[in-house]
């Protein structure tokens, strides 16, 4: 290996450790080089298992993923154009449960600002607070372990806890997108979504670009019993086809969707 091709590969490693998610067109434009000879790098890295590729850029090699207090930095605007289109899905609702995350924050933000007399179970804590704002919203938080790093409950208390109740709709996210289904880093945060689904009529998947391609320990759902996605960018041709496959309704919500 070059001394170039050495020094570049390892401000990749880096850069990634300051920030969690990469993509090829920036790192190709940071260091001077073709998006190729990123890809190339990307690839290699990949196979030493020092980061994970995803579509159109890289991520931390690991089996978890920064704290939920992190991502609330990452995608922003992505997340908001997210949180506007699931709300337009999700109005008729009456009982929500919804997830702990980053996006989820922002659909319950915007649930806040344009919903009323519902009732909404959650498990995160940021969720909960969100929607407190609006005093027609019961917000009813599930009982359980507290796991800081997701500001949220888990564990048994925690799914006995949403047995007793029935949702009009699940909102999720996930840490991993792939043809298998949604997945999660922290498992238990992913039981705690697949007893919402349970216990939902319909679930929806609220997740941005940089979650294509990537698995993660949990795979809490299969696709066919996820009814719709939401996410900020088309997915990769294959993976396009394995949610038309299970009649996974696939939302892209971006920018032109609000002219």
């Amino acid at each position: 290996m070059s001394k170039r091709k050495e020094l570049r590969q390892q401000k990749i490693l880096e850069e990634l450790e300051a920030l969690p998610t990469l993509r090829i067109a920036d790192m190709a434009r940071s260091h001077a080089v073709s998006t190729e000879t990123i890809r190339r790098d990307l690839d290699e890295l990949t196979e030493k298992g020092l980061l994970n590729r995803t579509y159109g850029g890289a991520v931390r090699a690991m089996n978890s993923e920064p704290t939920v207090t992190d991502r609330h930095k990452l995608f922003t605007e992505q997340r908001e154009h997210i949180a506007r289109e699931t709300v337009k899905f999700i109005r008729d609702g009456k009982l929500l449960m919804i997830g702990s995350g980053a996006t989820t924050v922002h659909i319950a933000r915007r649930i806040a600002t344009e919903m009323h007399d519902i009732t909404v179970i959650t498990h995160s804590f940021g969720v909960a607070t969100v929607l407190s704002i609006n005093p027609t919203i019961r917000v009813i938080v599930a009982s359980g372990e507290y796991l800081a790093s997701e500001g949220a409950m888990t564990g048994a208390q925690t799914l006995l806890f949403l047995r007793q109740f029935t949702a009009d709709y699940a909102i999720i996210g996930a840490s991993g997108l792939s043809t298998a289904g949604p997945s999660e880093a922290m498992i238990d945060c992913g039981t705690v979504f697949n007893a919402m689904i349970l216990q939902s009529n319909k679930t929806v998947v609220v997740a941005d670009h940089s979650k294509f391609e990537l698995a993660f320990p949990y795979n809490y759902v299969a696709w066919q019993r996820v009814d719709a996605l939401f996410t900020d960018a088309l997915p990769p041709e294959h993976f396009s086809h394995a949610l038309t496959k299970e009649k996974v309704e696939v939302f892209i919500c971006n920018a032109a969707n609000h002219g």
